[in-house]
């Protein structure tokens, strides 16, 4: 079971820490991915955190703004999101894939989903 939080309103050039909690499974099998869905338009992933060797991918929307990192101590990732613009309000989602991740890979092959926390960010 994966708990999204740490959503809110945020102004443009703001910054906001998301989290993602983990229970029911063992934390350090499984990669960590975060996916965002704004209004009308398709869920996309912007990036993911491997189990283990902490492996990091960005995808170029987010790169040099958002920065992923996981404390398997906690069974927690963190999406530390900076420089937020409008065009990043959106819910994100966490989802979880067990072995090693990458890269985004198609929404089918995770095992668990987050329920999602918004972020809105004005202009």
């Amino acid at each position: 079971q994966l708990q999204a939080s740490g959503g809110g309103l945020v102004q443009a050039g703001g910054s906001l820490r998301l989290s993602c909690a983990a229970s029911g499974f063992i934390f350090d099998d499984y990669s960590i991915a975060w996916y965002r869905q704004a209004p009308g338009k398709e869920r996309e992933g912007i990036l993911c955190i491997s189990s283990r060797e902490g492996i990091t991918y960005y995808s170029d929307s987010v790169k040099g703004r958002f920065t992923i990192s996981r404390d398997n101590a906690k069974n927690t990732v963190y999406l530390q999101m900076n420089s937020l613009k409008p065009e990043d309000t959106a819910i994100y989602y966490c989802a979880a894939l067990r072995g090693i991740l990458s890269t985004i890979r198609e929404e089918a092959l995770y095992d668990s989903w987050g329920q999602g926390t918004q972020v809105t960010v004005s202009s």
